[in-house]
């Protein structure tokens, strides 16, 4: 139930108006704690916008899905706890956010530095003529062992 008002400050009845209720009924929600509006010096409820907001969703709890106080209690403490734990959620994703690219931006340097190191050992084998990798050496025919050169290595094995 949307309730067309003005910004300011409101009295219960005119409050007990806007949403068809009585003034009794929001002194008893004003009771359980489930609002809590302003008093002005001579102890009148002076109700502001968000008393209005809550009140109109204390209203459509009760009257329109027919849930009870204890239940409106509980819907709207879980709206607060959830309100908060977005609100972490929130600021963790954005510190998350924040180390990554600050992360980044400390990488960069190593990164183009990696990068022109692994260009320049391009260029040079491009340069000159490589020798092949591997090298295959033939032992004669009395021994059983073979030899394998790979870049200065030999490694050697038996035939069984």
């Amino acid at each position: 139930m949307k309730v067309n008002r003005k910004k300011g400050y409101f009295s219960i009845s005119a409050v007990a108006d806007m949403f068809s209720i009585h003034q009794q009924t929001i002194r008893l929600y004003e009771k359980q704690g489930l609002i809590n509006p302003d008093r002005s010096s001579g102890n009148t409820r002076l109700f502001k916008e968000d008393d209005i907001d809550r009140l109109e969703e204390i209203v459509y709890l009760t009257h329109e899905l027919g849930i009870n106080l204890a239940g409106v209690e509980m819907i709207l403490k879980l709206k607060r706890q959830i309100a908060r734990l977005q609100k972490e959620v929130n600021k963790a994703f954005e510190e998350t956010k924040d180390e990554l690219d600050r992360e980044v931006e400390e990488s960069k340097p190593a990164i183009q530095r990696s990068a022109k190191r692994l260009m320049r050992i391009k260029e040079e084998q491009l340069g000159r003529q490589r020798e092949p990798l591997i090298e295959y050496k033939e032992q004669p025919m009395s021994s059983n062992k073979q030899t394998v050169e790979i870049d200065n290595w030999e490694i050697e094995y038996e035939d069984n």
